[in-house]
Parts: C-alpha cells; structure tokens; sequence
C-alpha cells in the first residue's frame, strides 16, 4: 500500500460500515432518485410536455451596445404556425427584474446594453417554425461604442438610468499609518467563468383557467421567481405558481429569469402551454457569470513575517445590470484579507456597470477573485523573506476569537492553522518516471508533450473563506413541514434540491429523531411556504434546521401520551431503531405500536441570529458564519510549452460535522475539480462586449481526464455550536481555495509570477533555461 493510500483518509473510508449505522446522521445514505438518474429515467424540464405545447424562441441583440430605432414584428406574425409575438410592448406589468436590483429590462425597449439582451419572444407550433420567426424579427439598430474596459467606467457616460457606479466600499481597519519592514506589491485579473450547467435552461409554462399561469422550472429560489414574475404579469403572487422540476445541476442561480418571463407571456398571450429549451449558445448568452475582477494589492509584514498592514483595490465588472453584484463586492472586500491575521487594513472595492455580459451569484462569488490575489502575495512576501511559504501563512492563521478587517469577531471554529499544518505534512506523490510508457503523466497527455526533461514540478499552498447563508442583514428563514402516517414519514420544503443533498438530509434527519427507516421529500412548489435559495450552504443549516425542529416537534407528540402513561417526561424517552424505550427499561415498544395508526404532524420554523450592513467605513457584523479550507497543490509544469498538469490537491477542510461521509466527500471533489478549471481552462472570452465561442468548445470545462487525484487528508469536525447539527458549508470553499493553490504550485514550478487566472501557457513560459 502507497504513502497516500495509507496516510489519506476520505468521509467515505471514515464511515462507519452501514450495518452499523443504517440510516440517520452520520451515515452514507444513497439519494432517493439516484437510480432514476443514472438510468435515464428522472424527469428535468427539457422532458416536460403537455397537450396543445407551443414552441417559444428569444430574439437576442447582436451588438453589445446599441440604440434600438424600431422593432418590426409583422413578417413573424405573418408566418404559418406563428401564435404569438412579445415585446416589450406586451409587459403588462413591471417591465423590469433583478435579483439585487430591479435594472435589468424583461426586453430591451430603447436601448441594448449586452451582447444576448432579449428584445422579443415568439410562440410557434414547431421549435424550429419559432426559431425562424425570431430571426424574422426586425430591429433596426443604431450601433453604440462599448464600455467594456470597468476601469473607463467611472468616466463613462452612464450607462443605465441608475448609474455605472453599483456600489463602493471604503473599508477602514486600524491605523493608516503602520507600516512593515518588507513590502510587496501586485496587480492580478480574474477571468470570466460561466456555471455551465450540464442540462441548459429549459422551462414550461401553462395557462390557468382563472388568469393564472403556472411556471415549470429548474428553479433554486422558486419564491423570488414566482414574485417576479407575477410583478411582470402583472398578477397578483397567488396567480403564479413555480412548480420545480428536476436540476440538472447548480453551481449558480440555475435559471437566470430572463429565460423564464417571456414564456408565461407567451401562455398567457395564447392561451396554451409554452415551452423554452435554450440552446447551448442561448444559455451561455442568457445567465450571469462570475465577475471579471481586477485587483491591485500591497502587503506590509514585519522582519518576521508577521503581517501589519494589507492595502487592495478591487474593481469587479458586473456587467450590463446590478443582479447580485452588491453582495459580490461585500463578500470580495471583506475577505480581501483571507483567513489571516491583519491588525490593519484598507480596502477599497468597486462595481461597475459596462457592456459586457452580465454577472452574478456563482459559487464562492467574491470570494474567489480575492483568494487567488492574496495567497500571490502571501507567495511574494515567503520569497521576499527567505521563508517557507506554508510557515509564513501559518505564523499569520486567524483563530477563533481574532477579529477580521471588518471588525467582526470570529466566534466559529476557525482551524486554519490545524487545516495547513495537515495539508503541508502529508507525503508528497513520487515523481513521474521519465520513460515513453508514462507520457500520460507529463503535461499535454499522451503525445502532447515536449521534452520530459522541460517539466518542472512545484509545490503551492491555497487559503482560502467563505461566508455561510446571507450577509448584511439578509432575512434568512425556511419553514418545513413533517407528516407521520402509517408509519411513513413525508417532508415538505421548498428547499431546492440542486445537488447539495438535501433531500437525503431531510430524510437522514428524520429517521434519526423518529426512528422512522420509510421518510419522502415532497415535490417543492410556491404553494409551500418559502425557503429561499439553494447557496451558501444555507438548505443544510436554515431549511435542515427547519425540519429538525418539525420533527422534533412530531417526536413530542409521539412520545407524550407514553410519558403520561408511565408517569414519566418525554425527556426520559429515547427511540434508537425504530424502537422507543425508556431509561430505566420499564418501557420498551416500537415506533409503529405508538403511532397506532394515528396522523401526526408539524410546522417549524428556522432562522439564524441577524446580521448587520457594513457601515460607510466597511464595519459591521455582517456574516452568520464563516467556513475554511487549505489545500496544497503539487503540478507538473512544461517550462518550454507552458503547459501544465495538475498532479494531485491535497484537501484539509472544516466542515463543522460530518453529515452524510459519501456525499461530503462528493461535494468537495467536485469543488475541487471546478477550481483546477477556473485556473486552467475556463475563461468566457470576448472581444468588444461580444462573447467569442459561446459553446462549450471554445469553453473549455476538465473533464475526467483532467481531474488530479483529490486527497482529502483531513475532515476538521469541530461543530458550530449555533449551527444545527453543527455542519458547515462544504461547496463553495474548495472552489475558493483550490484555484489560488493551483496558481501557487505554477509559480513554485517555474518562478513566474502568475498574476491571472485561469493561467495562460505563456505565464508558465521559462525562457533562457
């Protein structure tokens, strides 16, 4: 057995066997529709249909920026098969949307602002009869210079009728004028990725006979959606019902709105059901993208490394409409710092409107960009000093009970220093062997390759945070609902389950407080009350602790009328495998004996302690919790083609408690791998506002192929004490952590300093060698 395989230890090979935990927390329970989607069978969006469907196409501006003359829609109107043309004519209600505000045009009126913008929809009875009537829709534009550079946004002639300036953060931390012995500076530029679901976008709405219409979608905040879309219809919310079908996979808000609200227009207009399923080139058009981000930082540290000041500037481009970038911007600025210790600190962040494509809420936002800027600094500042570049940043590791910039007292768990330490001491892979059998092992796959003897390989670390649920004073809350009957116990929830799990939790936590084995989630609509949406890690913390309570409150009821029995307090009662016994043995029956075929039920609620806004100098206790994560990267880097492979990621991540080993261990690989594309290969390139290749050609997602091998050498479950069940986040912060950790590994390999992710071949270029 190898090094690794002896040393590493995955959630999954920590578990226990299943005989001994068959269900309940802790245990790897399998996903209830696992078998249905990996034979095919499980329903998504893309699959619905209903009688007398009628196909829906979007006409997208060609041009990033433009003023709109006219629109002709007569030749569509006039074609065989057409049912309905909309523009923005036909909104009958409010004629704008967004996520964090509401700029953003259901169609584009007067004027064009991104490359993609909607301007009509057109209902047909063949997809490809409306395809061809949006393109017989005639615009005629007068085409605009584009702002696309965010830098020539604050001088720009304003965009959108609210401004270029979304929002600033002067963030104010100590003393102006401290200063360190040493002093490193750099500039760095994050890229454009796109969440790139596997399944595209794909909706379908059905009128109502009462002047409603209801909304099939792969929505991950059913609620929200339903209330905007009812402000556009101009209905009132109870007319509009999101009904949530199968996601194909969330790493962002999954359905942007812009696919949504033209088809309840449609049925709506017509009469008949409407169907939408974006193409590959529709979606990447369609949705928002991470913010493109721009950062110029100064570090000051003392002779022993010993951090005193972190000066930034960070400048993220939202693109054409606000959508999410406030909170970006919060979160980028607030951890502008990392998981370090800074006694001053002076950040200041902007976000700008320009033409470009707009961004939103992807995984880790904010969070990202400055992770891969301070950890190449905490890089320059080890090799300034002559010290080791894992000792420097574990001399600086913030602890619980240290303060971040923004004033706020760190009162989680914070293992920083325990997750590097783990990373930093596991054994490193061996070498590869220079012989033509084990080319795959070298940069650029099997006859890829240059010379074996132009790779280099490095050694790089990655810190990196995320903040859990909402910040700055956000209302998170969830309700859920617990039935018992017959022995079988049903869930309702309008948690979303996008590939987090929580479904299977919902289910785990009821088996282990009503020892029922027989649990089901129910479908997830907006008749249900709301539960918010699916990111940050808030279904496990607010929506599980929402059924947590429910079923603990159905657990009271179950267990009373045996307490009063035996003149005992429900206290005294304890139900292990569906059976209930009491601590002194006198009382010993199982779970379906005291149901007794009775109904049980309950509603609870779960909200978490509130948050604040940071206040004009960037202040304020603005995050319900934090999570954390080290990684250590280990790369093998052709010097001559600048052509890298990522060997293997060792991961140490603090996730509070351990829930279900299987899926953790899932989650975090794959927050793993999408961090190695954000540094490598994923970049949704354009030029002038316009969106070069949107396909998954010219954007290049890892494959399997490229995945490195994953080593989670340390799972850190130290509980949250206001968390239920304790757990943490466990998505967002590998993505966070691991490109910054590839990008360390680069310039340990080569010497280069690697200021731009994802990370172009000619960076990793040694000439003169």
């Amino acid at each position: 057995m190898s090094n690794e395989a002896a040393t590493a230890t995955t959630a999954a090979e920590a578990a226990p066997a299943p005989e001994e935990i068959p269900h309940g927390l802790g245990a790897s329970l399998h996903a209830a529709d696992a078998r249905a989607k990996t034979e095919g069978t499980f329903p998504y969006a893309a699959d619905l249909w209903a009688e007398g469907l009628l196909w829906a196409a979007v006409l997208r501006s060609p041009h990033p920026h433009a003023r709109i003359v006219s629109i002709d829609t007569s030749h569509a109107r006039e074609m065989p098969g057409v049912r309905a043309v909309v523009t923005h004519e036909d909104v009958p209600g409010t004629p704008r949307y967004g996520r964090g505000a509401a700029d953003r045009p259901v169609f584009a009126s007067e004027v064009v602002r991104h490359h993609g913008e909607p301007i009509a929809a057109v209902a047909a009875d063949h997809p490809d009869t409306a395809r061809m009537a949006a393109a017989a829709v005639i615009v005629e534009y007068e085409v605009l210079d584009p702002v696309t550079d965010p830098e020539q946004a604050f001088e720009a002639e304003a965009l959108h009728p609210d401004g270029n300036l979304i929002r600033h953060i002067p963030l104010r931390h100590g003393d102006p004028d401290a200063a360190g012995d040493i002093v490193v500076e750099g500039q760095y530029r994050i890229g454009r990725q796109d969440p790139a679901p596997i399944g595209a976008e794909a909706g379908l709405a059905v009128p109502r006979p009462d002047g409603g219409v209801e909304l099939y979608l792969a929505s991950t905040d059913p609620h929200s959606d339903r209330d905007t879309a009812a402000a556009c219809y101009g209905l009132e919310p109870d007319r509009v019902k999101v009904v949530v079908t199968g996601v194909p996979g969330a790493t962002a808000d999954r359905e942007d709105q812009g696919f949504q609200l033209p088809l309840g227009l449609l049925a709506l207009k017509t009469g008949c059901p409407v169907k939408l399923t974006a193409t590959r080139e529709e979606s990447f058009l369609g949705h928002t993208h991470r913010h493109p981000t721009l950062l110029r930082y100064r570090h000051h540290a003392d002779a022993e490394g010993k951090l005193v000041k972190v000066e930034a500037q960070i400048l993220l481009d939202a693109g054409a409409y606000a959508d999410t970038s406030s909170e970006a911007l919060a979160a980028a600025v607030s951890f502008a710092c990392g998981p370090y210790v800074v006694p001053n600190a002076f950040i200041e962040g902007w976000v700008v409107r320009t033409n470009n494509p707009p961004s939103g809420h992807v995984r880790g936002e904010g969070a990202m960009q400055v992770a891969a800027a301070y950890e190449a600094q905490m890089d320059k500042l080890a090799k300034k000093l002559g010290v080791d570049p894992a000792e420097l940043r574990l001399r600086n590791a913030l602890a619980t009970g240290d303060v971040l910039p923004t004033g706020q007292s760190v009162t989680c768990p914070a293992p920083v220093a325990e997750l590097l330490q783990a990373v930093r001491d596991f054994p490193l892979p061996a070498l590869p062997k220079d012989t033509p059998e084990e080319d795959w092992l070298l940069p650029g796959g099997p006859e890829g390759a240059g010379e074996p003897g132009a790779v280099r390989r490095g050694v790089g670390y990655g810190l990196g945070m995320v903040h859990m649920l909402g910040a700055e004073g956000a209302d998170e809350v969830s309700t859920a609902t617990v039935k018992v009957q017959d022995g079988i116990a049903t869930v309702l929830c309008a948690a979303v389950e996008t590939g987090q799990g929580f479904t299977t939790l919902a289910r785990q936590i009821v088996q282990e407080t009503l020892g029922i084995d027989e649990v089901h989630v129910a479908p997830v609509d907006t008749d249900q009350p709301p539960a918010g949406a699916g990111c940050r890690g808030r279904h496990t913390w607010v929506s599980g602790g929402a059924v947590e309570r429910a079923a603990k409150m159905v657990r009271t009821q179950l267990l009373q009328p045996l307490a009063h029995k035996f003149g005992m307090s429900t206290e005294l009662l304890q139900i292990t495998d569906g059976k209930i016994t009491s601590y002194d043995g006198v009382l010993s029956t199982t779970v379906t004996e005291a149901l007794d075929g009775k109904e049980l039920w309950a509603t609870a609620q779960c909200r978490p302690h509130p948050t604040e806004p940071l206040n004009e100098a960037g202040q304020g206790d603005a995050f319900v919790g934090l999570a954390f994560c080290a990684i250590r990267a280990v790369v093998d880097v052709d010097i001559e083609l600048g052509s890298v492979r990522v060997v293997e990621l060792a991961v140490a991540q603090d996730v509070g408690r351990v829930l279900n080993p299987v899926q953790l261990t899932a989650r975090i690989e794959a927050g793993v791998t999408q961090g190695v594309g954000i540094a490598l290969t994923e970049n949704l390139r354009t030029a002038r506002g316009l969106i070069r290749h949107p396909d998954l050609t010219g954007y290049a997602l890892p494959t399997s192929l490229d995945a490195p091998d994953i080593r989670i050498v340390k799972l850190v479950e130290e509980r949250d004490v206001v968390a239920p069940f304790g757990a943490k986040a466990a998505s967002a912060v590998p993505v966070v952590t691991s490109p910054a950790a590839v990008a360390s590994a680069v310039r340990a390999a080569t010497g280069r300093p690697v200021n731009r992710l994802p990370i172009r071949p000619q960076a990793a270029v040694v000439t003169g060698q």
